[in-house]
């Protein structure tokens, strides 16, 4: 047992290392299952009684010399790595990171709010979680309208007499604005809305809307058109026109659809305007007198006028986008395209 002891010292001062692999083959080597200093701990039960205790303490001191030139060879052999590895030049340039762009639902959404500012408008935000009252009672949509139903509206909860939902509309924010601010209101409501339908070119569960609202007194349906009129030409060019054909929605009396003309073929007739030289782009009317009362407004001495258009279909129109499902998949070759447009 001495013997082996005094073997296994003289093999550690004669152990070299020029590696991390060397070192833990060293370490195996000498403390692994199969090591010399475990197979001489084995062996130790075999030591007579009288001896044990002398023997004991040699191999608990072999054990931490080994251990501790182990170590010392692990830190020497790691100290060596860094010293050899290739330096690097701090001066020099980084790797190029390939500039970004804003999503072109984004790009549009910010020229729609950017034109009506300048016409006076104030943007105003809303939950994208309301409630029935501020989706549907206070816009005077009746109890049996379809859009109050499941199969067209995402419904967080129910049961009760106000269910919370995903709002369909950023008209929601409309009739906040209105219970909250004083009059007169000018507002653009830009923002996420959310429809229970199926997923096509044309149509998407999820898309983005911007609404505006003015009440004062003595507004107008001339009004109306003037102000489309000139959103229309700041945002497809200043030979744009407008026709409006009448419609019905709950919150406003009148009601219109508002179509432009074709930016493409310019009134010509082309795939994109199916040949009528026209594109909807969307619905607007007068604020309905009922939608005014529930929010505390006089109707004897107030109207006003209000609007709503989807963003996606002002995108797809301007970039000739023909299927709506691109702006959602999140594809770098279809956003890409659009960096020179954020950068103009």
């Amino acid at each position: 047992m001495k013997e082996a002891i005094e073997q296994v010292l003289k093999q550690l001062e004669e152990l070299s290392v020029s590696s991390q692999k060397d070192v833990e083959e060293a370490r195996v080597r000498f403390l692994g299952k199969k090591g010399c200093v475990t197979a001489l701990m084995e062996q130790f039960r075999t030591v007579p009684a009288e001896m044990k205790r002398e023997y004991g303490q040699k191999l608990n001191e072999l054990k931490k010399t080994v251990t501790a030139r182990i170590e010392a060879l692990k830190e020497q052999a790691e100290a060596t790595a860094v010293q050899l590895a290739p330096k690097q030049d701090l001066s020099m340039p980084g790797d190029p990171l390939e500039p970004g762009s804003r999503h072109p639902v984004s790009i549009v959404r910010q020229e729609i709010v950017d034109i009506f500012r300048k016409f006076g408008y104030d943007v105003a935000e809303g939950p994208e979680i309301e409630d029935d009252w501020h989706v549907f009672e206070a816009l005077n949509f009746p109890p049996n309208h379809p859009a109050r139903e499941m199969q067209d509206t995402f419904f967080v909860s129910t049961g009760h007499l106000n269910p919370l939902l995903l709002r369909t509309h950023t008209s929601s924010v409309q009739v906040r604005t209105m219970e909250s601010q004083p009059l007169p209101i000018r507002v653009i409501c830009p923002g996420r809305v959310f429809r229970n339908e199926a997923i096509s070119a044309r149509a998407h569960c999820i898309f983005h809307q911007v609404e505006g609202l003015y009440i004062d007194k003595d507004v107008t349906f001339a009004d109306l058109k003037q102000a489309i009129l000139l959103f229309a030409r700041e945002m497809f060019g200043p030979d744009t026109e407008i026709r409006m054909r009448p419609s019905y929605f709950p919150f406003t009396e009148p009601s219109a659809e508002v179509d432009v003309s074709c930016n493409i073929c310019h009134g010509k007739g082309c795939n994109i305007c199916k040949g009528t030289g026209w594109l909807e782009i969307m619905g607007c009317g007068m604020v309905d007198p009922n939608v005014l009362e529930a929010s505390g407004i006089d109707s004897k001495q107030y109207s006003g006028f209000a609007f709503g258009m989807g963003v996606e279909r002002i995108a797809m129109l301007k970039w000739q986008v023909n299927d709506l499902r691109h702006y959602f998949e999140n594809d770098m070759r279809f956003l890409r395209e659009f960096t020179t447009a954020t950068e103009v």
